[in-house]
């Protein structure tokens, strides 16, 4: 099927017709709209120099000319020679090869850029694509600039056989050594994307970005029916498919695609990676480090105030404390957990990563969001993110709200201890500062794998438990009425985490609570945020690394302890 055809009766008058929708689009306005149907939204496809002029900052372009050209190594000849359909190509597209490499800008920001074209034999990657796209990265390694590649495919050249299988593994370990060197690597997925270009560089960037409607996948639809003898969906293998699948991180209109690939590439620039010392206002009580400073309380009411549908959550923080936040999503391995969301943002001017839990607060938002009890989806994804931070120098940041991770029969079968477990250690070991703050519930495991950090903060109604009052009372009680019971034996409570020395500090909430005024509340998170990552930014890596392995060691049988148990009868604890 082709793009947008010309209608033969109405050229002269310059009419365009979809081929999605078949409706009549002015052409003039069609180019204004980026080759966007204004009927249906069906992208159109666009040749490498017009993908080019549209994402680049005029006047930032830079061709890279690599001197490469194609070659004929198995002599291939279908109906008519192998070289004979080059020379064609090249008369039809005026590129030499299926792919034009270029230096430039998107907003300002440095890029590498890539870009296939499908005109070009379907955009196949035979040895001079492969060969084109590997010296593209190696241009952004040597200048250390993020590297963008958009592709449109059908997948490896077959009139070039096993050397064309082979670009697979040499565009794929060009790529492995830009993680290496912590160069930013970004995807955008255009209509179609298959073959051994999805199962190489295509999926191997550090954000994956689809344009609407753009299908990806190993294996092409009519392959598929054949194989298995079934009709596939409208909707398989498009970007929409893959978004909910956590295949991809977003979907981006074409005309909103230069300001989120300006954001992201900012945020991937080299750039100091300092914040500002401590805050003035920390010394206006904003966090609390010693305990008697803090008064008594019935833990049980603290249980009730961390669990209160007014609180802010993970997305409210994000929206009030940050700037150009990006969210991404998918763990890369087939879902996408709305429990947990991430992304990157711009706090106080620095970019940084930040994951947190997210709930909700009506019905229908705590079902989509599975009351905010992760799968073990969201933990890879939070993983992933982590490790994406530390390859971008960029710090963690990380809002704890869960009663824990989710505890189904699926969560299981997809691996949720090997999730949780992998997120620990990933954690220990980030080369990155890392911030963590209780801003509500803190659940056992769940809550553990986003909180291996450097600092850990607790805000003054949150709680933190290796299992919930009622899941206590239950076991050692026998009767989950003796919730209450179980809270003040548990010492959950800010007072008693701040006492045996679980959390770095508690952050005070507004008055009447962080959910009467979720900006002051706001403000006070990233206040004290901002002090930690002030005094963490100036560590090497290997220091922070060493100083948080061994603040987890010294939770031992000699740490710290409280004094007085709780009277077994007592229906709330008091110091």
């Amino acid at each position: 099927m082709t793009e947008a055809l010309v209608m033969p009766d109405t050229e002269a008058a310059g009419w365009v017709l979809c081929d999605a929708c078949r409706g009549l689009l002015w052409e003039k306005r069609f180019e204004r709209m980026l080759r966007v149907c204004e009927h249906c939204g069906k992208h159109a496809r666009l040749p490498a120099a017009e993908r080019i002029r549209q994402l680049l900052d005029p006047g930032s372009v830079t061709a890279l000319d690599f001197g490469v050209s194609s070659g004929d190594p198995l002599r291939f000849a279908d109906s008519k020679p192998y070289p004979e359909r080059l020379a064609e190509a090249r008369a039809r597209t005026g590129l030499d090869e299926a792919v034009v490499c270029a230096r430039g800008t998107i907003g300002g920001a440095g890029v590498v850029i890539a870009v296939m074209d499908f005109g070009f034999l379907g955009g196949s990657l035979g040895a001079a694509v492969g060969e084109m796209i590997t010296q593209a990265a190696d241009e952004a390694l040597a200048t250390r600039t993020p590297l963008l590649l958009v592709t449109a495919s059908g997948g490896a050249r077959m009139q070039e056989g096993a050397v064309a299988l082979m670009q697979m593994a040499k565009t794929s370990a060009a790529l492995g050594q830009l993680d290496e060197a912590g160069v930013m690597t970004i995807s955008l997925i255009t209509d179609p994307t298959y073959g051994g270009v999805a199962a190489s560089f295509a999926t191997l960037g550090d954000v994956l970005i689809a344009e609407p409607g753009a299908r990806l996948g190993f294996a092409g639809p009519r392959v598929i029916e054949q194989t298995i003898k079934q009709k596939l969906g409208p909707r398989f293998q498009t970007a929409e498919f893959l978004l909910e699948r956590g295949l991809i991180d977003m979907i981006r209109p074409r005309a909103s695609l230069r300001a989120t690939l300006s954001r992201l590439l900012a945020a991937g620039a080299p750039a100091p990676r300092r914040f500002e010392g401590p805050r003035p206002r920390l010394a206006d009580g904003l966090l609390v480090l010693d305990p008697d400073e803090l008064a008594d309380r019935d833990p049980w009411e603290v249980v009730k105030l961390a669990r209160d549908l007014s609180r802010p959550t993970t997305l409210d923080y994000l929206a009030l404390m940050t700037r150009d936040f990006e969210e991404l999503r998918g763990d890369r391995a087939g879902s996408d957990c709305p429990a947990i969301v991430g992304g990157i943002g711009r706090l106080d001017g620095r970019w940084a990563v930040l994951i947190g839990h997210q709930k909700g607060r009506t019905v229908e938002e705590l079902t989509a969001r599975n009351f905010g009890m992760p799968a073990p989806s969201g933990y890879r994804k939070a993983g992933r993110l982590m490790r994406l931070a530390a390859k971008l120098g960029l710090p963690v940041i990380t809002l704890i709200d869960t009663p824990g991770a989710y505890p189904g029969p699926e969560a299981e079968e997809q691996g949720q201890a090997v999730a949780i477990a992998d997120n620990l250690r990933c954690m220990a070991g980030l080369g990155v500062p890392v911030v963590a703050v209780i801003i509500g519930e803190g659940g056992s495991g769940g809550a553990l794998g986003l909180a291996v950090a450097d600092q850990v903060y607790i805000c003054s109604n949150g709680i933190y438990s290796v299992i919930s009052p009622e899941g206590c009372a239950a076991i050692l009680w026998k009767d989950a009425k003796a919730a209450p019971r179980a809270a003040a034996a548990l010492r959950l409570d800010p007072g008693h985490l701040l006492r045996l020395g679980i959390v770095d500090g508690v952050v005070t909430e507004p008055p009447g609570g962080s959910g009467q005024d979720h900006a002051e509340a706001a403000q006070r998170v990233e206040a004290v945020v901002l002090a930690a990552l002030g005094k963490l930014s100036v560590l090497t890596p290997a220091e922070l690394i060493a100083r948080r392995r061994a603040a987890f060691r010294r939770y031992t049988v000699d740490g710290p302890a409280l004094e007085q148990p709780v009277a077994a009868s007592a229906g709330s604890e008091r110091r």
